[in-house]
């Protein structure tokens, strides 16, 4: 292709994105810009001081964007103040979260169905950032339409960024992408927009910015499973030869993953250790033998965690590019991929 890529966007995912999580992505290419794990903001809150490591502390060598959540005003301006007094790229702000205890406090996505209140939270955060003030939003709540709406308020605040998760809140993780959606923000708004969902490998990302030309590309999940996919697309859109991961190291990845979490931990504890890290590992287990995750369930202690992960990976196979087609992970991969 050789051309330069998009900026690559390790998009923010709350529990993961990490202090510890970035410090070890970065050791395999890393991303362009990252985000943090969103600040809850309501009246009461303070900022995070794990959070604020990713910031303070931040191991990548790259810009750092602070993700807020909330729908209180005052507690959101007054956060994003306070995060002004640290090393910020810029402050961004969640209109995606399609979780449903988040979008009950009409926080995240759950701000779609009042877009009075987008409204009025744009022009707060507008005024009171100087700096990039950029949004991660959802198309819609229950329906695309909607989001000719949303593009006329970010227009009308002059955001600096907008990162698109191309599916309604409704649509959760379920469905296929709409890069159409992607593609007409790109067309009307004057700042880069970047193209989020269903990135899993150099294939997807290149499908996907074919359809959009979006400035930027953001990757959760699939960067959970293969840190190797940011120099993967670099090296896809510049006409070079990707990095090709084997078994033995992607087992070492989730050695050094597992040893860095422990060693940031305040109290170790081995058996809630294993547990945590069996969460990250349904990721890196999509496109394997289903025996793999059925046995890392059953895991206990360290101990059977390694050698469950020896047994499935201690190999010279290449790593599986891409997840099953009927992966609950990354699901509709297949579509963005067919599209032309």
């Amino acid at each position: 292709m050789s051309k330069l890529p998009p900026l690559l966007h390790l998009a923010p995912m709350q529990d993961v994105t990490d202090l510890t999580f970035l410090r070890v992505l970065s050791r395999y290419g890393g991303a362009d810009v990252y985000v943090t794990e969103y600040f809850r903001v309501h009246e009461a809150s303070r900022l995070d001081p794990w959070i604020l490591r990713s910031i303070d502390e931040n191991p990548t060598g790259r810009p750092i964007y602070a993700q807020l959540i909330g729908q209180d005003i005052p507690a959101l301006v007054r956060s994003a103040k306070d995060l002004l007094e640290h090393p910020v790229a810029g402050i961004d702000l969640n209109l995606g979260c399609p979780a449903p205890v988040v979008c009950k406090k009409e926080a995240g996505g759950g701000l779609l169905r009042n877009l009075p209140k987008v409204d009025l939270i744009l022009g707060a955060l507008r005024d009171a950032v100087p700096i990039h003030f950029t949004v991660k939003t959802r198309i819609g709540y229950h329906d695309a339409e909607e989001f000719d709406a949303l593009l006329a308020l970010f227009r009308r605040h002059g955001i600096d960024r907008l990162a698109i998760h191309a599916r309604t809140v409704h649509e959760r993780y379920q469905t296929p992408v709409h890069p159409e959606e992607v593609r007409k923000a790109v067309e009307s708004l004057p700042c880069p927009v970047v193209a989020n969902g269903n990135i899993v490998d150099t294939r997807t990302a290149l499908s996907y910015h074919q359809q959009t030309q979006a400035a930027g590309l953001m990757i959760g999940r699939g960067a959970i499973r293969n840190p190797w996919i940011f120099p993967q697309i670099r090296a896809a859109f510049l006409g070079q030869t990707p990095p090709e991961p084997r078994g033995r190291d992607l087992l070492d990845y989730v050695r050094t993953l597992y040893a860095e979490v422990a060693a940031d931990s305040t109290r170790f504890d081995p058996a809630g250790h294993v547990q945590r890290m069996k969460k990250t590992l349904l990721f890196v287990t999509q496109g394997y033998d289903p025996d793999f995750e059925f046995q890392l369930r059953r895991a206990r202690t360290p101990e059977e965690f390694d050698a469950i992960c020896r047994d499935f990976l201690d190999h010279d196979e290449a790593v599986p590019a891409l997840p099953p087609e009927n992966s609950r992970l990354f699901c509709g991969f297949g579509e963005l991929l067919s599209k032309p």
